[in-house]
């Protein structure tokens, strides 16, 4: 089994290192930080978590190419896989149209953009020329890095719709897939393995990263308030799939969203968080993410990746899952 730990670009870049060297103290494999619009940038924070750690993988969850060109992308991920001597792993998608609106993106053929990045970025990693003509990209055969890269960079996928995932089987290293609820990995894994089927590759190549949201901590009501904060932020950003899943409608999170972007009201926001909602992730101690978890390893499950909020107290969060959840499923 590898565990890996996911966290949002909203912490200093200080409170990055020192989580990342609780984390590989006790024994997650993998630390990877997203890049959301206007909070830190995660390649600068992965950089210092690099430099200030020695064994635990790190990676992006996830950059997208509408805000960063593929180009860059490719020259950011080989940088930081020499700078973190070959530990580095390139998370990609193409973000939630919600968000790129703030900046007047349009989120159009999110999974043709998609393809065609992770097409032109493993040539790249090869040290081959990039060349294609496609819908979106249209590289001539002056594409290639002109430094050497030191192996093929493991690409990972961040998919929530059928397309995606199966294009996680068909033709990337792994998948992020986020699981919410834990549970939706019985409905994910389907679409992952009908994308390996398809390209003739075996689902064991795949590393398929089972994405939770945990807020750990012995005193309940504070760990599900720090959930309903992450689920008020992200809820109406979701996939239809996710609101299926749980039993809910994207109109559900209207009101929720209007009160956290128009009316800028958080407590008011967070109160409209339904139990129904809060079942998107996992709160409270860590008996109880075990009892859950339980039912994600009967499924199969390689890959057990925790995600924020985490708790209140992140550090001790951390510990707490290496201590007790790890061991238990290791």
């Amino acid at each position: 089994m590898k565990f890996s730990l996911r966290l949002n670009n909203d912490l200093t870049v200080r409170e990055y290192v020192e989580l990342a060297q609780i984390a590989e103290e006790v024994g997650f494999d993998q630390f990877w930080v997203s890049d959301d619009l206007f909070l830190r940038s995660a390649p600068v924070i992965l950089t210092a978590v690099a430099l200030h750690t020695r064994r635990i993988e790190i990676g992006t969850c996830i950059v997208n190419p509408y805000t960063l060109h593929p180009a860059e992308m490719a020259m950011m991920a080989a940088t930081l896989d020499e700078v973190s001597r070959g530990r580095f792993n390139l998370g990609l998608s193409a973000g939630a149209g919600d968000f790129l609106d703030w900046v007047g993106l349009p989120h159009e053929r999110p999974y043709t953009l998609t393809r065609e990045t992770l097409i032109a970025l493993k040539a790249l990693f090869r040290n081959e020329r990039a060349a294609l003509e496609g819908q979106e990209l249209r590289w001539t055969d002056e594409a290639y890095l002109r430094f050497e890269v030191a192996r093929p960079i493991p690409i990972y996928i961040g998919a929530l719709s059928p397309k995606m995932l199966a294009l996680v089987g068909e033709l990337a290293d792994g998948g992020l897939p986020l699981l919410f609820p834990p549970e939706h990995y019985a409905n994910v894994l389907p679409h992952i393995a009908r994308g390996a089927d398809a390209a003739g590759r075996s689902l064991g190549a795949v590393d398929v990263a089972a994405c939770i949201w945990v807020s750990v901590g012995d005193d309940r009501e504070r760990a599900e308030a720090v959930l309903k904060e992450k689920i008020a932020y992200y809820g109406h950003a979701l996939s239809p799939m996710i609101w299926d899943a749980l039993g809910v409608s994207q109109a559900e999170f209207a009101p929720i969203a209007h009160a956290l972007q128009v009316e800028r009201d958080l407590p008011r926001a967070v109160s409209m968080v339904t139990p129904q909602m809060l079942r998107i992730g996992i709160a409270g101690g860590t008996h109880e993410v075990i009892d859950r978890l339980e039912r994600l390893a009967a499924l199969g499950v390689q890959h057990l990746s925790f995600g924020p909020p985490l708790g209140y107290d992140l550090a001790e969060a951390i510990r707490a899952l290496g201590r007790e959840v790890l061991p238990r499923f290791r």
